[in-house]
């Protein structure tokens, strides 16, 4: 019998690109696809998938707090992670909130179906240097990567950082998180305490500088 896969991604393409992968494979098929949480936990629900395939980005609650709310509900479904954002932040992100995996999006053409794989068979799938770092960690030294400020961000801090880096107002930050402007605010305030910054443009700066790192990570 073929394992269940349900796809969570809010991009209808990368959707189709990832079931025609899954969907090629003798063992393996797509039973269900949502495009943000709300649709992904009524899936599980109604379909109980064997593992679900998880983008970081969603509109409003992302996957990282996603994955926190299928590993509470549904521990028997494992989570894999993926995203375009550079793992040495987010996929520890992702394996602390309970995923048993996190793959970057550039590689996932060749990879998946190996990582869908390796999950349903209750191993872990991460890179060799996300695998390295977290050792490193374990045995109490500090592999190299970003600073110890950006890592403190809680995930919604984290989140209201890139989209202020994206050039985004108060109230369109608060749209497409689904919260009050005053919540993105007190966000924002915090994640200015933590990165000793002091001043608005500062932060837009750091903020910019980062959003353009990620991008060419």
């Amino acid at each position: 019998m073929k394992k269940k896969i349900l796809v969570v991604d809010d991009h209808p393409v990368m959707r189709w690109g990832y079931m025609a992968l899954i969907n090629e494979q003798s063992d393996l098929m797509v039973s269900e696809e949502a495009a943000d949480a709300d649709e992904a936990l009524q899936a599980i629900e109604r379909s109980k998938p064997d593992l679900a395939l998880v983008d970081v980005s969603l509109d409003g609650m992302n996957g990282i707090e996603l994955t926190k709310h299928i590993v509470a509900q549904h521990d028997d479904v494992p989570v894999l992670v993926v995203s375009m954002h550079d793992e040495l932040l987010y996929g520890e992100r992702a394996l602390r909130a309970g995923a048993r995996g996190y793959l970057m999006k550039k590689n996932a053409r060749t990879e998946v179906v190996d990582a869908v794989r390796r999950v349903l068979a209750g191993a872990f799938y991460v890179s060799e240097s996300l695998s390295e770092r977290i050792l490193n960690q374990f045995q109490g030294r500090r592999a190299s990567g970003y600073g110890n400020t950006v890592e403190t961000l809680s995930d919604r801090e984290l989140e209201v950082f890139e989209h202020v880096g994206r050039g985004l107002s108060t109230r369109q930050i608060a749209e497409a998180l689904h919260i009050s402007p005053k919540t993105v605010e007190s966000h924002r305030n915090r994640i200015k305490e933590k990165l000793a910054v002091e001043t608005m443009p500062e932060l837009l700066r750091r903020a910019v500088q980062w959003v353009e790192i990620e991008s060419v990570a």
